[in-house]
């Protein structure tokens, strides 16, 4: 496994660099990279197809900034300063801990201090000093593909917020354990938790600038499930404990061709030390699980891309507004219930049954898609910009 980029990195070319990127949030990076790009192409086909129209808002030329926006702007160049100048001096420490570092008080005061001064002093200088021109309001047409990234940046911050909230119902004694660590920690991410909590947000922002909820439910269907599928990419990678259970099973003849690390997988190197030590091995990342497991990020990756390729496939063969994304919600809810089966998770007892929190949500998100499915096709309802 490669908990950073750089051991990746380094095994491919015989390098020996220390990038302070760790592999799982450079695959997410990714995956959210290219949800924008899917957004970009579907808000701007919807907008030629009529389904979204354009806006106009009134925004202020040539007005010079506010003590307000000058102090915002400080702060931000502040911290940027703050922590960048401190990773620059200090990039082993930097580069071996950056989630440590990018939570703890550490940093360089005077290059806060100096970075802020300059950069609002020649913002007020631009803005407040050297323009002479006379501040008036003007009209700005708003495109359908401008919302793209306020559209991801909601679904970040709201999934976070929903990933981290539904992790902790998941996980109560070791949130109450410590929940200023749980609250600060990067890891510990509940998926589903992120899925709903970012889909009303990102149904609210639509809704705010007047874009029905069905058209965008339509059009971040495929970018949810391949930013799904990269990302779980980047779970194997790093071997973040989201595998599977132990895989003791002898390969089927019928999978041969499959290479066996895809079957069975110990995740050597995984990024947080489970297993038992490795022999040989220096560093801080030696450990590999003591039995093989099944890889559970990878088979899911694998259906991740079987349904955005049937989705993209499919976005211009449906007319019915809204009918795309109750497929993506039966294809979610299964392919998660299935994966389930063989994926290590905390395990509750529901209506007599032991299930997984991740079993029971997939299972209502698979009967939503299949209520939404039969309604919309009853209805059939164009649905206009």
């Amino acid at each position: 496994m490669y908990p950073k980029l750089s051991d990746l990195i380094n095994d491919i070319f015989g390098t020996n660099i220390n990038l302070p990127i760790q592999s799982y949030g450079f695959f997410l990076a990714m995956a959210f990279l290219v949800a924008a790009i899917v957004l970009y192409y579907e808000l701007s086909r919807k907008e030629k197809e009529g389904l979204i129209k354009t806006t106009t808002k009134q925004i202020w030329k040539d007005k010079p900034l506010s003590i307000t926006e000058l102090l915002i702007s400080f702060i931000i160049a502040f911290i940027i300063g703050f922590k960048g100048i401190f990773a620059i001096t200090k990039y082993q420490y930097f580069a071996n801990n950056p989630q440590d570092f990018l939570l703890s008080t550490d940093g360089s005061l005077w290059g806060g201090i100096v970075l802020g001064s300059l950069y609002t002093a020649y913002l007020y200088y631009r803005n407040n000093f050297k323009n002479k021109k006379t501040p008036q309001k003007v009209e700005l047409i708003v495109h359908a593909s401008d919302h793209t990234w306020p559209i991801v940046f909601v679904a970040v911050i709201f999934g976070v917020i929903g990933a981290k909230f539904f992790h902790w119902l998941e996980n109560w004694d070791e949130f109450m354990a410590d929940p200023l660590d749980s609250l600060l920690s990067f890891a510990g991410l509940t998926f589903y938790g992120g899925l709903i909590v970012a889909a009303v947000a990102v149904v609210f922002y639509a809704k705010k600038n007047k874009i029905h909820w069905k058209h965008i439910a339509d059009i971040v269907a495929p970018a949810l499930i391949i930013a799904y599928g990269i990302g779980r990419l980047g779970c194997h990678i790093a071997g973040d404990g989201d595998w599977g259970i132990v895989n003791t099973l002898t390969k089927p003849d019928w999978l041969a061709f499959l290479p066996d690390w895809a079957w069975a997988y110990n995740y050597p190197n995984n990024i947080i030390n489970e297993g038992i030590p490795i022999s040989g091995c220096n560093g801080p990342h030696c450990m590999q699980l003591a039995q093989a497991v099944f890889p559970t990020p990878i088979y899911e990756t694998t259906m991740a891309l079987l349904i955005f390729l049937i989705l993209w496939w499919l976005r211009k063969k449906i007319k019915t507004a809204g009918l795309l994304f109750a497929i993506y919600l039966m294809f979610n809810g299964f392919e998660r219930f299935l994966i389930e089966s063989i994926r290590v998770n905390n395990v509750f007892e529901f209506l007599g049954m032991n299930v997984t929190q991740a079993q029971v949500i997939s299972t209502l998100i698979f009967l939503a898609g299949l209520i939404l499915f039969v309604v919309l096709l009853k209805s059939r309802k164009p649905i206009k910009a």
